[in-house]
């Protein structure tokens, strides 16, 4: 094992995210083993690239004394992350240990949820002092951390965001000269309390290196860098895609099966209830599928465009709420807009659909008026089903957002029971009515 962890400290060194990959390779016992044979800064630097499912049982590993004492050399907002994985008595149990530097700042980003602003910021932000001169800043800046500095914020004497400053006014201003005129006031700051989802909005509209972050009473507490904005934006997506299927939002990859079970299985059991009401939609019909066999065939073509042409309206509004595209006013040009796309479309592939099934009845022999009243039953439904599944599609997480709910909300299992029940009720009610 010994030219192992030789090679594999080497490996570290040189390239920590791969060799963070490797360790989640293995299991707790071995991965301890291996972190324990490294120096402190390369063991500290692969705990925070490790994801949490695996970070946080290494560190309950630890002693809690030894835990703590890691937990104080990482960054605090991956040591926080790590800590709101833990129970809550082994949480306490090592915030205690916590050196009394770090704990304050630890204790309260546990506290924020991660879906908020407070989640999001980093805590190490420095700020000048109003009351200082100019060589009194400059000095204070040469002494602050370098991860420390984003743009020059200025507080007052009960740390309360007053404005932020100009590099270059700072270093051609007089030494004596006070920081007070000098200072922008009119500064966009972001509540701690603020949603993720709205953070993510505010600077990509303003496209800010970094915005300060203030507490109720306006305290400067921490700042969201763009690159956290970046991978929130992501993290927003993908969790919206899984809610679309019911797989929940906090799902990952590796994520233990009891969560794989809790986030799915009610999503399932509304999917298998949904699932029979088509089925019993079909089910109405039973009589003319059994005196038509040809239904049978072209069910699925029918309830597969409605379902494509559904999916495609749905996602178009889904990135409309997303980006604040449909605001209030425009949700109905939007939904008729949607309707007339599916019709036309309808259309279009109702033509499609009537003559490939014109030429696959006339080749099985059968006569030209039978294999005509088919063809009208499928274009006629098709049309029907497509206008109705873009319907449905736009007006589904319209309604989810009125009714306070997140629009992504498996909406697409809402949506498939939608243009099922629609395409297999239109096309065999029209099948009733003309064969």
């Amino acid at each position: 094992m010994q030219p192992f962890e030789s090679a594999f400290n080497t490996f570290a060194e040189l390239h920590p995210d791969d060799a963070s990959r490797v360790v989640e390779t293995f299991s707790v016992g071995d991965a301890q083993q291996l972190l324990d044979s490294l120096p402190e800064h390369q063991r500290v630097s692969l705990l925070e690239r490790l994801s949490l499912d695996k970070a946080m049982p290494l560190i309950v590993a630890m002693s809690v004394d030894r835990a703590a004492e890691v937990l104080a050399e990482m960054s605090p907002r991956s040591a926080a992350a790590i800590l709101k994985q833990a129970k809550e008595d082994e949480r306490a149990a090592i915030l205690e240990a916590v050196p009394a530097s770090s704990r304050r700042t630890l204790q309260q980003l546990v506290e924020f949820p991660d879906d908020c602003a407070g989640g999001m910021m980093e805590p190490r932000v420095a700020a000048l002092s109003i009351d200082l001169n100019v060589q009194q800043a400059i000095a204070r800046l040469r002494s602050t951390p370098r991860e420390a500095l984003h743009y020059l914020y200025v507080t007052d004497r009960s740390q309360r965001l007053v404005g932020v400053l100009n590099m270059r006014d700072l270093l051609l201003a007089n030494p004596t000269q006070q920081l007070e005129p000098m200072v922008r006031t009119n500064v966009f700051v972001i509540p701690d309390t603020m949603p993720r989802e709205e953070v993510v909005n505010q600077m990509r509209e303003r496209k800010f290196l970094a915005v300060p972050v203030v507490d109720f009473e306006g305290r400067l507490i921490g700042v969201v860098q763009h690159s956290e904005a970046l991978k929130a934006g992501q993290l927003e997506g993908f969790e919206d895609l899984q809610r679309i299927v019911g797989a929940g939002a906090t799902e990952r990859a590796l994520s233990p099966v009891r969560v794989v079970v809790k986030n799915r299985l009610p999503w399932l059991l509304v999917n298998l209830v949904t699932a029979f009401m088509a089925a019993f939609v079909v089910g109405l019909f039973e009589g003319v599928i059994s005196r038509v066999a040809a239904l049978a065939v072209l069910l699925p073509v029918v309830a597969g465009q409605g379902g494509n042409t559904g999916s495609q309206s749905l996602a178009v509004v889904m990135r409309g709420v997303a980006l604040r595209e449909i605001i209030p006013g425009v949700s109905g040009r939007v939904v008729r807009k949607e309707v007339l796309g599916g019709l036309i479309n309808g259309a279009l592939i109702s033509v499609v659909t009537a003559a490939a099934v014109l030429g696959w009845r006339l080749a099985t022999g059968e006569s030209l008026p039978d294999a005509g009243r088919l063809c009208v039953v499928i274009g006629s439904s098709m049309i029907v089903t497509m206008a109705m599944a873009a319907l449905a599609g736009s007006v589904i997480p319209l309604i989810l957002r009125a009714l306070g709910r997140d629009p992504a909300q498996s909406a697409s299992i809402f949506l498939t029971t939608a243009t099922d029940i629609i395409g297999f009720g239109s096309f065999l009610g029209c099948a009733a009515l003309l064969l």
